[in-house]
């Protein structure tokens, strides 16, 4: 699964995913005037995004060929605002268990400043 290149959304916000371990996935993408909004701050929903896909990947790596996982639950807190620069998104499990997994994923700035942390649980979705 570190191979991970989706060419659609992800793609569009310039979301890398740099490692993706059983244990930790980390990403980055740099703030661009597209992803603003109109007070010219990064735009949360692109925050929300990010925590989405880099959970999504780490659940994924850890579930394995065991199945897939989908998004149940996406909780993210701003706590920084962002106009420019380059961000890091690092996923930890807090719980993987049978039938579901949690992750927290911290997202920081050039400076390793919080910018944003949030928690995504997903479904573990056997094969039949």
């Amino acid at each position: 699964m570190t191979d991970y290149a989706y060419e659609g959304f992800d793609k569009h916000i310039g979301l890398e995913i740099l490692s993706a371990t059983e244990d930790e996935v980390v990403a980055t993408f740099e703030v661009r005037p597209e992803l603003l909004q109109p007070y010219g701050l990064l735009h949360g929903g692109v925050l929300c995004s990010v925590v989405e896909t880099v959970g999504s990947v780490a659940g994924a790596v850890w579930f394995g060929d065991r199945g897939h996982v989908v998004g149940t639950s996406n909780h993210t807190n701003f706590l920084r605002a962002v106009r420019e620069g380059r961000l890091t998104a690092r996923a930890t499990p807090i719980h993987r268990g049978r039938t579901q997994q949690l992750w927290s994923i911290d997202v920081k700035d050039d400076q390793d400043r919080l910018v944003a942390r949030g928690e995504l649980r997903v479904a573990n979705l056997a094969k039949e």
